[in-house]
């Protein structure tokens, strides 16, 4: 069963692995992401969410190192996003709802791939191949192509495989859309143990009851981060007893829809 984990995790004795001070991103005149500050904590998961428009997606793609800043400053994994993209891409996992596997290679084949792409030792790869399957359920399911096995199935592997080289952050882009609640439930079983595991998580979700399961969450709105506190302190706040209400209470006054 998922744990509600609102307890924030600021403290003296966790480790910054994402610092953001005043980021900014702009398209000619168009300002998509306008100064935000944040930081987020070692095994800390943090949500990130924002309607359609609102930057969370340009702001993602600066902190993962495809995009650089028009200004400010952010460290990820303690790495410069905008000097040391590649070192933060070798110490961070992405995965998309829109694309994070091979669908014409076999189960296995795509556990390999990922895990050569992310640098782990050749000799390592079978065995770790067999364990990630095993973890997961799919076994059985090794020699079939991945465009033949259920959505849910495809989510939780390509989970396991964006953490199969133990980054220290994993960025969840929309990781559950399409997927029935139980599997998504499940999903987040699977985000649970690599928190514990010391992997900061680092989600955008679309789904308000998700948002609950964060450790803290940011809500952005025209480009600013509008909110950024526990769900639970964040419900006080705004007099509300869902985050889907806290969510439209600031929504409802974004004045853009795309970015």
């Amino acid at each position: 069963m998922i744990r509600n984990q609102n307890t924030g995790t600021d403290t003296d004795n966790d480790a910054t692995v994402i610092a953001v001070t005043e980021l900014t991103k702009r398209f000619g005149s168009f300002t998509a992401v306008d100064s935000i500050s944040f930081s987020v904590q070692r095994g800390e998961i943090f949500g990130f969410l924002g309607a359609n428009g609102a930057g969370k997606t340009t702001a993602m793609r600066m902190l993962c190192g495809l995009s650089k800043p028009s200004g400010g400053h952010g460290t990820v994994a303690g790495y410069d996003i905008r000097y040391q993209s590649e070192m933060v891409k070798k110490n961070i996992g992405y995965m998309s709802q829109k694309f994070s596997l091979y669908e014409d290679l076999k189960v296995w084949e795509n556990v390999r791939l990922y895990a050569g792409i992310y640098g782990i030792d050749r000799h390592k790869i079978p065995a770790m191949t067999d364990e990630t399957l095993a973890k997961i359920g799919l076994t059985h399911e090794k020699n079939t192509l991945v465009r033949e096995i259920p959505l849910g199935w495809k989510q939780k592997l390509a989970f396991s495989v964006a953490i199969s080289h133990r980054p220290r952050i994993v960025f969840l882009d929309e990781p559950t859309g399409g997927v029935d609640p139980i599997t998504r439930r499940q999903f987040w079983e699977l985000i649970y143990e690599a928190s514990a595991s010391g992997i900061t998580v680092f989600v955008t979700t679309h789904y308000m009851d998700e948002a609950e399961y964060c450790n803290r969450v940011s809500i952005m709105v025209d480009g600013r981060i509008e909110a950024l506190d526990t769900p639970a302190q964040l419900k006080l706040r705004f007099h509300s007893d869902s985050m889907d209400d806290v969510f439209y209470q600031l929504a409802r006054n974004a004045k853009r829809s795309d970015a």
